[in-house]
């Protein structure tokens, strides 16, 4: 065994053994669909116009989800109820009433100079009589304050930190905007003009109506000059726990009016334990069919890598845990689909060390191996670098189940990469090592050509010589998909459009499982239904009228006796305006960094082919589901982002392939050269997509309602995205090939004649 085995055998065990003790010993943060959580009902106290209401509740739902955020309260879910109520649905909250005080704090904070201190009993001006700013300080001393000069609208950034070196503890980091500096500047300088000692040389920093700091301007500080305009600190002797509600106070923003909570109360999983036992057992069954798929495939090496992906598995979950991610079903069956995703990059290593051995049948199965690993690491790192550059820019600029969906796909393509290519590594060299294994070829998996390999061999179907005629094809699949969204039109799930939320009392108590049975059976099976404080049951649909509600509350009263409701409100969607829009610009960020990466690292040409790819993959999924009348909802969004992530991926190792073959012979046809690398990359593109198959199929079909939608979005768009990176992406960057590549000037020839186009390079055989 060589030292860099051995170094990667122990890295493999250390990261074992601290992922088991994780998993062992922490346990997971479950979402409201798992475990349920903390419903509070938060209404405005503010009262305008209706329309100026909604607007005013809107826009305080948005700072809200942001303090949600920052608390650290993953995949919360907030819903505008009616005019002037917010409900908020928060899961695993270890101290609700934490919760609730930062929630519903205004957070006004404002700067203000010090006019000076405040004689007991004076609250008016002495001259005009107007009623003045007078609040105590710190110590409790009277401060006469003068009008707000800078509001927390001017702080870009808080953070809280422990400043040791001047002993003032933990305090809070300012950074302002670039306008909002220049008035802090000159709040000081104003500040500064008076003696050392005097109370108007303090500034008055003001949080709902309370002073939390009030220092002195230093004496270094000259008059007019002021403090430099980039930020400040909050002192105030504060515990690291009020410095962190500080700052995700400012950073969040104040609310546009005050709030107060006149409802809190503890409510159940959306799930019954009958589907997610369900949804588990298809888990199970989905990830030992890839398991033996993949044993069958390759043998001892692929026994290995099944190895291999159960201590992925392992990782990520305790990754999951370690950082204190909400786990929720879709993230959960993301997770174990990304089990079966996990796969490729051992199949691109093995394909690799297959093509060695045919080529050179002499040479050793370890050499094969390495050199396997060696040519598949550029494919396997540039498609993980592009949907690491989505997953960071889906987090950073994302929120909600959009920031979350990103720290989920991070985590699980760093987890796989280290499955792959230092644990499978690891057992494989260890398993090539072996006499044995090396002289039996029908054991090792990789040293004798698959049947795909073999039959493409045979055959040699020469695809690309009319790349214009795939092009049309996929054209017309996007349009038929196209006109299902315009003719049946995208039924939007209660996430996006709102609805109605409906609570009733039953005499007989009725559990989750039984009333989503009965509501389904009646006609209401998209209704979401919880439990709610005392046995009560909550049920949240999308549009309904009154005879439809009267239709609900019948079919539940044939399992729970006498229905009695005890609150009917319209309420808002939970992924609202904003959200929604900020998923768009995340979305259409991470495709243009997308973009330009590939066109680094390959041509813009290819670049555009897996963009084109991804929009036809994308839009058919769309279409899809709008022919067969399914609802678009959260975990249709959780499925749409998976698909993304694999059309890119799957386009990536074929032109990477491309250029490999292409840097050897740059005399040969493009055509050529695509047609050789799609089939050379086709036994990896099946055996991927086979091992993501029988657990989506799994799921499908065993895990119930819940999961049904997921798993046929993401069947839809495998089985559409293995289409499109063979038959969208390399033709379509060979029509850009052909339409925008010149060949060099030739003298004495016109400059017309240098701009035609490379048909020596592009067409198959056909030379000039």
């Amino acid at each position: 065994m060589t030292r860099a085995t051995t170094v990667r055998a122990v890295l493999a065990a250390a990261v074992l053994l601290v992922s088991v003790f994780i998993t062992l010993t922490m346990s997971p943060r479950l979402g409201l669909d798992l475990q349920g959580g903390t419903r509070m009902v938060l209404q405005a106290k503010d009262s305008a116009t209706v329309e100026a209401d909604r607007e005013t509740t809107d826009r305080t739902l948005e700072v809200l989800r942001q303090r949600i955020d920052s608390l650290g309260v993953a995949e919360p879910v907030l819903t505008r109820s009616g005019e002037d109520r917010i409900i908020v649905e928060l899961p695993d909250v270890q101290d609700p009433r934490q919760a609730a005080a930062v929630i519903g704090r205004t957070a006004q904070l404002s700067f203000h100079e010090v006019l000076g201190a405040a004689p007991p009993g004076t609250d008016t001006a002495p001259e005009t009589g107007e009623k003045r700013l007078i609040l105590p300080d710190e110590q409790g001393a009277r401060l006469d304050l003068g009008p707000s000069r800078l509001s927390g609208a001017g702080v870009k950034d808080a953070t809280a930190f422990f400043e040791a070196q001047q002993a003032a503890g933990w305090t809070v980091k300012l950074d302002f905007h670039k306008d909002a500096g220049k008035d802090w500047t000159k709040l000081t300088g104003e500040a500064a003009c008076h003696p050392a000692g005097d109370e108007r040389r303090r500034v008055a920093i003001v949080l709902d109506e309370k002073v939390i700091s009030s220092p002195q301007v230093d004496p270094s500080v000259g008059c007019q000059a002021g403090l430099p305009s980039g930020g400040t600190q909050i002192t105030g002797s504060f515990t690291a726990k009020e410095a962190r509600d500080l700052a995700l106070l400012i950073k969040g923003g104040a609310l546009p009016v005050p709030v107060e909570i006149v409802e809190q109360r503890t409510v159940g999983p959306t799930l019954g334990a009958a589907a997610i036992d369900a949804s588990a057992q298809a888990a199970l069954i989905g990830a030992a069919a890839t398991a033996l798929f993949i044993t069958f495939v390759y043998r001892l090496f692929g026994a290995l890598a099944a190895v291999a992906l159960a201590a992925y598995g392992v990782i990520s979950y305790a990754a999951l845990v370690g950082l204190g991610v909400t786990l929720t079903l879709p993230g959960l069956a993301g997770f174990v689909l990304a089990i079966g995703m996990a796969v490729d990059a051992n199949v691109l290593v093995f394909e690799r060390a297959r093509e060695e051995c045919q080529d050179r049948p002499t040479r050793s199965l370890r050499s094969a191996l390495t050199t396997g690993f060696q040519k598949a690491f550029s494919a396997v790192a540039d498609s993980n670098i592009t949907t690491l550059l989505a997953a960071g820019l889906l987090f950073f600029l994302g929120s909600g189940p959009v920031k979350g969906f990103g720290v989920t796909l991070a985590i699980g393509v760093i987890a796989s990469m280290f499955s792959a290519l230092v644990i499978a590594r690891a057992l494989t060299e260890i398993a090539a090592g072996s006499r044995f294994v090396s002289d039996y070829r029908g054991v090792n998996g990789i040293a004798r050509p698959g049947g795909v390999r073999t039959w493409l061999t045979r055959k040699d179907p020469q695809l690309f010589r009319k790349p214009v005629q795939w092009l049309v094809i996929s054209t017309v699949l996007v349009a038929v998909a196209v006109a299902g969204i315009v003719v049946r039109g995208v039924d939007l799930g209660v996430e996006f459009t709102g609805g109605r939320l409906v609570e009733y009392s039953t005499s007989r108590p009725v559990d989750v499982e039984t009333a989503r049975s009965t509501l389904s059976d009646a006609g209401f099976g998209d209704a979401e239904i919880t439990t709610a404080g005392d046995g009560d049951i909550s049920v949240r649909t999308g549009k309904l009228d009154n005879d439809g509600e009267h239709a609900l509350r019948t079919a539940l009263a044939t399992e729970g006796g006498e229905t009695t409701k005890v609150r009917d409100e319209l309420i808002g969607p939970s992924l609202g305006d904003e959200l929604r829009r900020n998923a768009l610009i995340a979305l259409g960020v991470a495709v243009l960094v997308q973009l330009a990466y590939l066109a680094v690292r390959f041509r813009w040409t290819f670049a555009v082919g897996s963009v084109i790819a991804m929009v036809h993959d994308v839009i058919i999924v769309v279409g899809a589901f709008a022919w067969l009348g399914r609802p678009v909802d959260g975990i249709f969004l959780a499925a749409l982002l998976t698909v993304i992530g694999y059309s890119v991926n799957d386009s990536v190792v074929v032109f990477d392939r491309v250029r490999e073959l292409w840097a050897g012979n740059r005399k040969t046809p493009l055509a050529t050269i695509a047609r050789r690398a799609v089939l050379q990359t086709v036994p990896r593109t099946v055996n991927t997509g086979m091992g993501a198959l029988f657990i989506l199929v799994a799921l499908a079909v065993l895990g119930g309602d819940s999961l049904t939608d997921f798993a046929l979005a993401l069947l839809i768009g495998i089985v559409v995205g293995t289409w499109s990176s063979v038959f969208t992406a390399v033709p379509g960057a060979l029509v850009l090939e052909r339409t925008t590549t010149a060949p060099p000037p030739v003298p004495g020839k016109s400059s017309r004649r240098a701009r035609a186009p490379r048909r020596d390079l592009l067409d198959n055989g056909a030379r000039v």
